[in-house]
C-alpha cells in the first residue's frame, strides 16, 4: 500500500512527517488516522492468547505507534510504504519484547477444573512465533512489488479491484494474478529458507 497522498487530505506522508517533526499536532493526528487502521489489521492476532494479560494486541499497537511517532527524528522516509513498514517492525519488536517478559514471569497458577484448557500450549505458541519470524524473513526476500501485492491482499484485506488501482494494474484480474504469483513466491521462500 502506498503511503503517499491520502484520500482525505491529499498530503504525502513525507510532508506530514516533516510537519510532525516541526511540532504540528494536526500532522501527527493525520498520520495516526492514516496509518493506525492498517497497522491494527496487520497486527491482529499476532500476540498469542496465552501472552495476553492486561495488554492485548490493540493496546500494544497503539502504544508502539505513539512511541514511534514521538521519535520521528530517527526515521528516514524512503518512499511509499516506508513508514508503514517501519511501524510494523516496531510492533513486531514490541510483541517480541512482551512475549519475553511474559515468559520470564512464568505461567500463572490456576486451579485444575478437570476441563481441557482453551489456551494455546507452549508448543503452539513457539510454533506461532517461529511462523511469524519465517513469514517476516520471507517477506523481506520478496521484491517490493510482490511485497505490496501480499500486504494489500492478506494484511489489508483489499479487493482485487482495489489492489489493481493501488498498484496501477489494468484490471482486477491482473491484480489477482500478481497476488497469486507473489503468494506462490512467498510460500516457496518460507518453505525453502525457513
Amino acid at each position: 500500500m502506498a503511503d503517499s497522498p491520502d484520500d482525505n487530505s491529499g498530503r504525502p506522508t513525507a510532508d506530514l512527517l516533516d510537519r510532525a517533526r516541526a511540532g504540528d499536532r494536526a500532522a501527527l493526528d493525520e498520520l495516526f488516522v492514516r496509518h493506525m487502521p492498517p497497522l491494527k489489521r496487520w497486527a491482529s492476532g499476532r500476540l498469542p492468547r496465552w501472552a495476553r494479560d492486561i495488554a492485548d494486541t490493540t493496546d500494544i499497537v497503539q502504544d508502539t505507534f505513539m512511541a514511534t511517532l514521538r521519535h520521528l527524528d530517527g526515521f528516514e522516509h524512503r518512499g511509499d510504504g516506508a513508514l508503514q513498514a517501519y511501524l510494523r517492525q516496531a510492533v513486531i519488536n514490541r510483541i517480541r519484547s512482551h512475549l519475553r517478559k511474559v515468559a520470564s514471569r512464568g505461567a500463572p497458577e490456576t486451579l485444575d477444573t478437570g476441563v481441557a484448557g482453551e489456551g494455546t500450549s507452549p508448543l503452539d505458541a513457539a510454533m506461532a512465533t517461529e511462523t511469524i519470524e519465517r513469514y517476516e524473513a520471507a517477506m523481506a526476500r520478496l521484491t517490493p512489488v510482490e511485497r505490496e501485492a501480499v500486504i494489500s491482499r492478506l494484511e489489508f484485506g483489499l479487493s482485487y479491484a482495489e489492489i489493481a488501482e493501488a498498484m496501477g494494474k489494468p484490471s482486477a484480474n491482473a491484480a489477482r494474478m500478481a497476488v497469486v504469483r507473489a503468494l506462490a513466491r512467498l510460500a516457496d521462500e518460507m518453505a525453502t529458507k525457513g
